[in-house]
């Protein structure tokens, strides 16, 4: 992911609020490509665990258009989300039933002397999440990853499993493994610019993406 931000947090007490916006050089999603070239802003308040924000993608042609609504919850190293997906396209209905998706997510990262982070996350409703019968698949997207320094080389690898048939796979597949190595370039003495290669292995879907990502 190419990665071009710009973003601000303003702290009153406990609360933060954070907006941003990259620009990515393709947009894939759990091993399935969205589009090509895209941007994509992102709004948040946080405070006392909770974060509540929006995020969107939009490619340079216009055509791809995405927005989602997320609500999550931290404590320890547990956490629980719930996402509303929609992602149409520009031009079709937003305020209609089809093309809205609903996730809900559980995670847990363990101590920073072993930082593995585990993930469920499982589509809960939406048209968009339907097999050919009419019948909820409640699409599963099970993930796992691993950070890790190597000099001043912010590494990071992961998996994403499909357990059973749904949007990511056919069957019981691996949706991706992942490689991502993260480097900030110092520009001068108060800018640094941010930039990432990932490696995206797609096995269910028969295919892989290199991406290149900076982020300022």
């Amino acid at each position: 992911m190419c990665a071009v931000a710009a973003s601000f947090a303003q702290e009153e007490k406990s609360i933060t609020v954070d907006a941003g916006a990259d620009l990515v050089s393709s947009y894939v999603w759990r091993g399935m490509y969205q589009s090509g070239v895209s941007f994509q802003p992102t709004l948040s308040v946080s405070g006392y665990g909770l974060t509540l924000g929006a995020w969107g993608s939009t490619d340079i042609t216009a055509q791809f258009k995405e927005l989602d609504y997320f609500l999550s919850y931290e404590i320890g190293g547990f956490s629980a989300a719930a996402t509303a997906y929609w992602w149409l396209g520009e031009g079709s209905p937003y305020f209609h039933r089809s093309g809205h998706l609903i996730e809900g997510s559980l995670g847990y990262t363990f101590g920073e002397s072993f930082p593995l982070s585990l993930g469920v996350n499982t589509m809960l409703g939406g048209e968009e999440d339907k097999d050919e019968d009419g019948k909820q698949q409640f699409s599963t997207y099970i993930t796992a990853s691993f950070p890790f320094s190597i000099k001043t080389v912010d590494c990071e690898v992961g998996v994403g499993i499909s357990p059973a048939k749904g949007l990511y796979a056919d069957k019981f597949d691996v949706a991706t493994i992942s490689a991502k190595a993260s480097k900030k370039i110092e520009i001068s003495d108060k800018f640094a610019l941010p930039v990432f290669v990932e490696l995206i292995l797609a096995p269910a879907k028969d295919n892989a993406f290199l991406v290149f990502g900076l982020t300022f």
